[in-house]
């Protein structure tokens, strides 16, 4: 089915279909009025010779400068050559076609004062599979991703590059070869298609995705480990945490308690402590921590996705042109610099557990590292050095950017969001975890290898996948291979995947 877009209502799992999985979108009839009723309001301004910010004026430092008629059209052009000026390699494509697909839900409000063409050119980008070559650095994260977007608005005049069928090709080429026409860049279109932060509202959008189903994994692996160090179930009662009121808490226990379900540990036939570490006892309360940042993070991402991010703002009713600071990024800056860090959190909490399981002063009867052959052979030990080697990266990386402003445009944009380094450094934080969270699926995959009792029935299966691609550590062999394996299944969420198919949804979002 194809995406209506009308200027609300798009979710992350829309951006997700759009952005990798190459859904058809199409402007709602009603949207398409708007974006043409507003127009004609500009237009009807810019003959009367309103002064607009970037209309007829220049933008930043030269705002007050107002431009001539003949300026009017050619200025937009510069605009957006001046501005494209980002550096580095290539954002990967899912991230342009999702900043495209939010710039289009902005239009599509109509408040935006551009020609109907320029959106509707948009749209057969993405359907057509036309999709800009964008630099990854180069946005401060206010007035909007004004580098990456110029490097996608280079296309509305045939010029810049970019991919078609997963070749590179000089922009006019590719629109060419797509059956798309170059609509060139009047009055307000170029400053219409730059000035939002869109692409790290969509990259923080594909993030959180990710990291929702990372994080579900993570209450996966959390029920094995606990299963082989024998853990006391009873902190995993909902009536705990519900009481205390934390949603995130409630969903993090009742997810693991339906994973250890049916087995000897959870009917209470093995023996366990009165109270266990923290980091087995407080999982709960710590990945349900982590459900609320991400939440809280999502409806930030969902606001500015379906909001109209733009300078100016008209309003066609009123016969209105506002100019504010609607590019800003820090409402997605900062939740998304706590969606990050809680990340690294839980793949903290990760290691410690591992760290259990391999410690035989700690682990309920595991032998040391994991491994029947102590002394010859090493077990897990290096696994670890690896886990901590990516926290220590991560810890790095958590640092917020939304506090790291720079004054730039001789100190007119003197606060901006750094919005753009969050969404960076947030794939690399995730990245890292697949790798840790591979680690602490194989250490307890090693670990219920040792038991004898019955697992529960979400642990099991979850087992049953982990062998499908790392086998039982019985003497040493180089671990590389594994990390990476586990790694690339934890990316692909396969274990959460079948784990749901075996027993049911583990969101917990009634």
């Amino acid at each position: 089915m194809t995406l209506i877009i009308k200027g609300a209502g798009l979710t992350i799992e829309d951006v997700v279909d759009v952005a990798r999985h190459g859904k058809k979108v199409a402007l709602h009839p009603d949207a398409l009025k708007a974006i043409e009723k507003c127009r004609a309001m500009l237009e009807k301004k810019i003959d009367a010779h309103e002064i607009m910010y970037g209309v007829n004026t220049g933008i930043g430092e030269f705002s007050e400068v107002v431009l001539s008629d003949d300026q009017i059209k050619d200025f937009q052009k510069y605009l957006v050559y001046n501005h494209a000026a980002g550096i580095g390699e290539a954002m990967p494509e899912e991230y342009v076609r999702a900043a495209m697909l939010g710039r289009i839900n902005v239009h599509a409000h109509g408040n935006s004062g551009i020609r109907p063409i320029i959106t509707l050119t948009l749209v057969e980008m993405l359907n057509r599979g036309v999709t800009p070559f964008v630099c990854q650095k180069g946005s401060v994260g206010a007035s909007g991703d004004l580098a990456p977007m110029s490097q996608i608005a280079l296309l509305m005049l045939g010029e810049g590059k970019a991919y078609f069928k997963g070749v590179l090709y000089e922009g006019g080429e590719a629109m060419g070869k797509a059956g798309i026409s170059i609509p060139g860049l009047q009055a307000r279109d170029g400053l219409g298609i730059i000035n939002g932060s869109n692409v790290l509202t969509a990259m923080s959008a594909l993030f959180l995705y990710d990291a929702n189903r990372w994080l579900m994994q993570a209450e996966i692996a959390a029920a094995m480990s606990l299963e082989a160090l024998k853990a006391n179930m009873g902190p995993y009662n909902a009536r705990l945490h519900e009481i205390r009121g934390f949603k995130g808490a409630v969903r993090s226990a009742k997810a693991i308690a339906r994973l250890v379900a049916e087995g000897d540990l959870k009917l209470g036939k093995i023996k366990h402590k009165v109270q266990d570490a923290y980091s087995m006892r407080s999982t709960p309360q710590v990945i349900g921590a982590a459900h609320d940042a991400l939440a809280y993070a999502r409806s930030q991402v969902e606001i500015e996705l379906n909001g109209v991010g733009d300078n100016p703002v008209f309003f066609p009713d009123e016969n209105m042109a506002l100019s504010g600071a609607n590019f800003q990024g820090t409402p997605v800056s900062l939740p998304m610099d706590m969606a990050g860090i809680a990340i690294t959190m839980i793949s903290v909490l990760s290691e410690r557990r591992m760290n259990r399981l391999n410690n035989p002063a700690l682990s309920a009867g595991l032998p040391a590292f994991l491994t029947r052959g102590a002394g010859m052979f090493s077990g897990l030990m290096l696994s670890q050095y690896t886990a901590d080697m990516q926290i220590v990266e991560q810890r790095i990386l958590s640092a917020p950017a939304s506090i790291q402003s720079i004054p730039a445009a001789a100190d007119q944009e003197d606060f901006v969001s750094m919005g753009m380094n969050t969404a960076i450094k947030n794939f690399q934080i995730l990245d890292n975890a697949y790798g840790i969270l591979g680690i602490e699926f194989m250490a307890a995959a090693q670990a219920l290898d040792f038991r004898d009792y019955k697992f529960g029935k979400g642990v099991t299966k979850a087992h049953e996948v982990i062998r499908r691609h790392v086998g039982f550590l019985d003497i040493d062999r180089p671990l590389y291979e594994d990390h990476n394996k586990m790694k690339e299944v934890v990316q692909s969420a396969e274990i959460l995947e079948e784990v749901e198919k075996e027993i049911g949804d583990l969101s917990f979002n009634e």
